[in-house]
């Protein structure tokens, strides 16, 4: 850790020292953080509902459509890489970073906040049917929502929605589904004991970096100090792809993540209200490591859903589901393939 600070220390001084040059400044997309669609047109996009979202595309178009939701709010599907190998398979799968988050377009708070009680609805129910609409090639093409975390909720709450839109739902820890859930849950792994050393780096960087309401590249900077491994979900340090390359963070989105809290703390969603529309075989993970999620968590949280497979995924955490390459190859994936070819 005395490391870490140090290297803290040099890095902000560093910064420091750039924001006193105009033309090297780091509030200039690219020098904090990477940059988003916004500012590099290479990265690959869609325009949808008035926001450009980093999204990609894999396997043959006109095959079953596997839609990925990522966790969040404010993170990115680059941890949700392995599932490219289903589209080895045969399947055509998707990936977006959600609207202000990883490196989608940026929105100021208060758009967020102005779309009041219809926040989530506006924000991502809308943006996925979009998304669907958008690269789906014909109308009995199938669609199945594969989700972790925050994703999770999202795919829940859209399930229940539109269950009709839908095909299968895979699901991979959501926290919660009731307001009241998702504060005791996020209260059990964001303690602050936990994050006290984490607290203090964050803090030093103040001095160097303050970031306003809408100045989203120191923001997500910060955000991302904020997003070390989590000792008590079980995360470790992600492997992606078959070489085992380390998986790092693209881009956090400081201010939808914000945003969204105080608008939940304000209108306490309930993503589970309506799942009981939606009859379909819904696969439901969860993980051995992750001391937020112990059985009786999980019993809870599943018993909203009227048909289910679950499963538990020993020697993982929250994430690892999904993002330990070895885990994804030799458990996950063929539960996921199981379950696909029930549909």
């Amino acid at each position: 850790m005395k490391i870490l600070k140090t290297s803290m220390a040099i890095l902000c001084f560093g910064f420091f020292l750039l924001s006193c040059d105009k033309e090297k400044s780091i509030t200039e997309p690219g020098n904090l953080v990477p940059k988003t669609v916004m500012e590099d047109p290479t990265i690959p996009s869609v325009n949808i509902n008035g926001a450009k979202l980093h999204a990609q595309a894999f396997g043959p178009a006109d095959s079953t459509l596997i839609v990925c939701l990522h966790g969040g709010p404010g993170a990115n599907f680059r941890y949700m890489l392995n599932c490219k190998s289903l589209a080895d398979k045969g399947y055509r799968v998707i990936f977006y970073d959600q609207r202000g988050s990883g490196l989608s377009q940026r929105f100021p708070g208060g758009w967020y906040k102005n779309q009041g009680a219809k926040a989530i609805e506006k924000t991502f129910y809308d943006d996925l049917k979009a998304i669907l609409h958008h690269y789906k090639t014909h109308p009995n093409q199938k669609v199945v929502l594969l989700t972790q975390s925050w994703g999770s909720m999202l795919g829940t709450g859209y399930a229940g929605k539109y269950p009709d839109d839908i095909d299968g739902l895979i699901l991979a820890e959501p926290g919660g589904l009731k307001w009241e859930d998702v504060l005791e849950y996020v209260g059990k792994t964001r303690s602050l004991g936990l994050w006290s050393e984490t607290l203090n780096d964050a803090a030093y960087t103040d001095q160097f970096l303050t970031g306003k309401e809408n100045q989203h590249e120191i923001l997500d900077y910060k955000m991302a100090q904020l997003s070390a491994a989590n000792t008590v979900v079980g995360d470790i340090k992600s492997t992606l792809g078959p070489n085992g390359i380390y998986y790092q963070s693209v881009r956090d989105g400081a201010v939808i993540s914000s945003a969204m809290f105080e608008i939940g703390e304000k209108y306490k969603p309930d993503f589970s209200e309506q799942i009981a529309r939606f009859q379909k075989k819904v696969l439901f993970f969860y993980s051995s490591n992750n001391k937020a999620y112990p059985d009786s968590w999980a019993q809870k949280i599943m018993l909203v859903y009227p048909n289910k497979d679950v499963f538990k995924v020993q020697g993982v955490g929250h994430s690892g589901m999904l993002d330990q390459i070895d885990t994804w190859t030799t458990v996950t994936e063929p539960k996921v393939l199981q379950y696909l070819n029930s549909l």
